[in-house]
């Protein structure tokens, strides 16, 4: 199996696209608007992926957040409120704030099961910090680590209930970033004390079965290098200060944060320690790149991508999405509350 995450052109499979997955056996693939559309060809689309390769849990992901970030969209499907909602709600009633994000995730995970989704890339554990850049914002669960882990620990029990593995993100932290690594590199120059703060979350934590890096470069620990291709951060930060012992996927390897190919970008994350390279936007020939330039999946990678999506749901025919207005109901009611 090819240690990377593809993307798709559209609403289908094109010949090109079947014959090049077929060859390369890629571990998963990520869905974005463009590949939406409805219910059924959603499902279709999910199913299609699935019989590829013949394999019940196929890492099929998408970023559906709520808020700004949402692939599946009204009125096919309900919108779901950012994570500034739930942070809102804390400040008033912590406990009500835990039980809104695990039933705002629940019903939000019974649309992607629906869908054919295995792993959502939520929830955002990025402690957000005044004067940072808006890329992460109000998609964040707050500026308190205590605060963030709680409500990141609900989104991804929540998420469970409905069989969809989630992604903590971005560790080591992009809550400090004075810029957007979709458009360029930041470079944080917080001491490794003030870092702590970052990390926190991802500690607490550290048992999620997957996580995605920050295309983001920390002089307190490498300042030649973002996480995603520093050996040091992955080995030393992610494993070892964190203790992160799951599935590490790359940030989409397009953005401009990084340098070089798409096709080097993957074989450098790789060297660095990453288990998948994730790769967008569909272009053919970054594809065919990638999948000269990578080593084939290492056994703990394959270990780690098993455990990541032992939970998921086997998704042998229409999921039960009866539950969704009784969890809309409480997360309303709750939400009132702030």
């Amino acid at each position: 199996m090819l240690p990377a995450i593809f993307g798709l052109s559209g609403l289908t499979l094109t010949d090109d696209e079947r014959a090049f997955f077929l060859d390369a056996n890629p571990a998963g693939y990520i869905l974005f608007g463009r590949n939406v559309e409805s219910r059924a060809q959603m499902r279709a689309l999910t199913d299609e992926l699935r019989a590829l390769h013949g394999r019940d849990h196929t890492f099929i992901c998408i970023d559906q957040e709520g808020g700004r970030v949402a692939r599946m969209k009204p009125p096919v499907w309900a919108a779901y409120p950012a994570g500034e909602s739930f942070d809102r709600l804390y400040e008033v009633a912590p406990a009500s704030a835990i039980e809104a994000t695990r039933a705002n995730a629940h019903a939000l995970g019974l649309d992607l099961a629906e869908a054919g989704i295995s792993v959502d890339c939520l929830p955002l554990l990025d402690v957000r910090q005044p004067g940072a850049h808006d890329v992460i914002g109000d998609r964040a669960l707050g500026t308190e680590p205590m605060r963030v882990a709680a409500l990141g620990r609900a989104t991804l029990d929540g998420l469970g209930r409905a069989g969809v593995a989630g992604v903590v993100k971005h560790v080591p932290g992009h809550g400090r970033a004075l810029v957007d690594s979709h458009k360029e590199l930041p470079t944080v120059t917080a001491s490794a004390e003030e870092l702590a703060v970052d990390l926190a979350p991802f500690r607490t934590l550290r048992d999620a079965t997957i996580a995605m890096t920050a295309h983001v470069r920390f002089t307190a620990w490498d300042a030649a290098n973002p996480a995603t291709h520093s050996a040091f951060v992955i080995a030393e930060i992610i494993r070892k200060a964190i203790g992160f012992d799951g599935l590490l996927l790359t940030d989409d390897l397009d953005m401009q944060a990084l340098g070089g190919t798409v096709p080097e970008r993957a074989a450098k994350a790789q060297a660095a320690g990453c288990d998948i390279a994730l790769n967008c936007w569909a272009k053919m020939d970054d594809m065919v790149g990638i999948a000269s330039a990578l080593s084939p999946m290492s056994v703990k990678t394959a270990e780690r991508l098993e455990r990541a999506l032992a939970g998921t749901a086997a998704f042998d025919g229409p999921a039960d999405i009866s539950a969704q207005g009784a969890l809309f109901a409480a997360r309303d009611r709750l939400l009132d509350l702030a």
